[in-house]
C-alpha cells in the first residue's frame, strides 16, 4: 500500500495554453523537447512566415509541457526560467498546476521514470513511428502518488542535491579524460611531424554484405554519438526490416554512421561484436596492412579533433548536414604518424587503460544512480531519501 495518496493528475494539473497568433509575431524563439526526460532545448529563431502554423504556444516558467507525438518516449518536462517567453508549435500542449497541491518540480522528477513513459505508451494507440499522439486528456489521466506540498518540496531538494553530486562527478571525470585526450593529440602531432596523408591512403572501404532472408535473425549493433562506441541491440527477424541486406561486422572494422558520423558516431569494432549486423547506413572500413593500426585509429576517431575534420568533410549545418559518404570520409587529409610510431603511442596510452576502465565503471554507476533512486522512491521500497 502506498504511503502517499494516489490522485489522477487532472485533479492537480490542468491544460493552460498561452496561444499567440502567428500574425502577431515577427520572429519566433522556437524551443524543442528532448525525449527520455532530458528537458527543453533551443532551436534557431524562425519567421512565422516560414511555417504553416496559425499560432504558437508561448511557454511560461513553472508550467509543464508535453510533446503530443513523442510524450510516450519521455518528451515531457517542466518549463525552466530560461525558457520563459519562448515558443513551441501547437503539438506541444502546456499545463498549469494547482500550487497548493502540486509542485511541478516534483512532477518533473516523477516523469523522468521509464515506467511513466510506458504508461503513456499504453494510452497512445498505434505502433512505432505510427504511434498516435498522447492527448492532454490522456496525460492528465495518469495516476500519480501525491505527498503533501511540503514533502514534495523536501523530495525535490534532496533529488536536486543528488543530481548536483552526479553532475560534479561527471565534470571531474570529464576533466581527467580531457587531459588524456590532450596527451593523445599532442603525441599524434609530435610523431606525425610534417607527414600528411589522405585517410584513403591508410584505410579502405571493406564491407561484408549479408542478404536478408525472411526466416533469418540478425543481431544488431548501434553506434553512439560523441565517441560513445558500439553497443549490442536486439536481433531483427528478416521480416521486420525493409532492407535487402545488412553489413556484417568483423573485428577491427571502423564503423561509420553516415547520418551522425560528423558528431562522433564512429568506432572500431571489438571482437565481441564481430559477426553481428548493422544497417547499410553504417559503412565499414579496414586498415591497410603495415599502414595503420586499428587500435590507434580507434583512439583517434574518438576525439573531437577528429570529428571536426569529419564535419568539415560533410556539407550542411546541424540537423541538415548531409550523410557522410565513403568518398568524403576517405578524402579527409590529416597528419598521421608512421605505423611504428602509431604503435608506440598505443603503448603509451595502454598504461592509461586501467584508469579508463575504472572511469567507465564509475560513469555507468553514476548515471544509474538517479534512475535507481527514482524507482526506489516512487515504488515505495524505502521510506525516506
Amino acid at each position: 500500500m502506498s504511503r502517499w495518496p494516489t490522485v489522477e493528475l487532472g485533479e492537480v494539473l490542468h491544460t493552460q495554453i498561452d496561444a499567440v497568433e502567428s500574425a502577431e509575431l515577427e520572429t519566433v524563439n522556437l524551443a524543442g523537447v528532448y525525449g527520455f526526460a532530458r528537458g527543453l532545448f533551443r532551436r534557431e529563431p524562425i519567421s512565422p512566415l516560414d511555417t504553416t502554423y496559425k499560432r504558437f504556444h508561448r511557454l511560461n516558467a513553472g508550467d509543464f509541457v508535453i510533446s503530443s507525438p513523442k510524450a510516450w518516449e519521455g518528451a515531457i518536462a517542466r518549463i525552466p526560467e530560461e525558457f520563459d517567453g519562448w515558443f513551441l508549435s501547437p503539438v506541444f500542449p502546456t499545463f498549469t498546476a494547482n500550487p497548493d497541491r502540486l509542485d511541478t518540480r516534483y512532477l518533473d522528477w516523477y516523469c523522468k521514470r521509464e515506467a511513466v513513459w510506458t504508461q503513456l505508451q499504453g494510452k497512445a494507440k498505434g505502433m512505432g513511428a505510427r504511434r498516435e499522439s498522447v492527448s492532454p486528456a490522456q496525460f492528465l489521466s495518469l495516476n500519480v502518488p501525491l505527498p503533501s506540498i511540503d514533502e514534495q518540496r523536501t523530495i525535490v531538494a534532496r533529488l536536486d542535491q543528488l543530481a548536483e553530486k552526479v553532475r560534479q562527478i561527471d565534470l571531474h571525470l570529464d576533466a581527467i579524460d580531457a587531459v588524456a585526450e590532450a596527451l593523445l593529440i599532442s603525441l599524434h602531432h609530435k610523431f606525425a611531424a610534417e607527414r600528411m596523408v589522405r585517410l584513403g591512403d591508410i584505410i579502405e572501404l571493406s564491407e561484408e554484405s549479408e542478404p536478408i532472408k525472411p526466416d533469418g535473425r540478425y543481431p544488431q549493433v548501434g553506434v553512439r554519438g560523441f565517441g560513445g562506441g558500439l553497443f549490442a541491440k536486439p536481433a531483427l527477424a528478416g521480416t521486420e526490416t525493409s532492407y535487402r541486406a545488412f553489413n556484417r561486422l568483423y573485428a577491427d572494422a571502423i564503423v561509420l554512421s553516415q547520418v551522425k558520423g560528423w558528431e562522433g558516431a564512429l568506432a572500431v569494432c571489438p571482437p565481441e561484436l564481430a559477426g553481428m549486423f548493422v544497417s547499410p547506413e553504417y559503412r565499414t572500413f579496414r586498415c591497410k596492412p603495415d599502414l595503420a593500426s586499428p587500435a590507434y585509429l580507434g583512439e583517434l576517431i574518438r576525439t573531437p579533433w577528429f570529428w571536426s575534420l569529419l564535419q568539415a568533410a560533410t556539407r550542411g549545418v546541424g540537423a541538415r548536414r548531409e550523410r557522410t559518404r565513403p568518398e568524403q570520409f576517405l578524402n579527409i587529409e590529416l597528419p598521421m604518424p608512421e605505423l611504428n610510431e602509431q604503435l608506440k603511442i598505443v603503448e603509451i596510452l595502454s598504461r592509461q587503460n586501467e584508469l579508463k576502465q575504472r572511469h567507465a565503471k564509475i560513469r555507468e554507476a553514476n548515471q544509474a544512480l538517479i534512475p535507481a533512486t527514482l524507482e526506489r522512491l516512487f515504488s515505495n521500497e524505502f521510506l525516506k531519501i
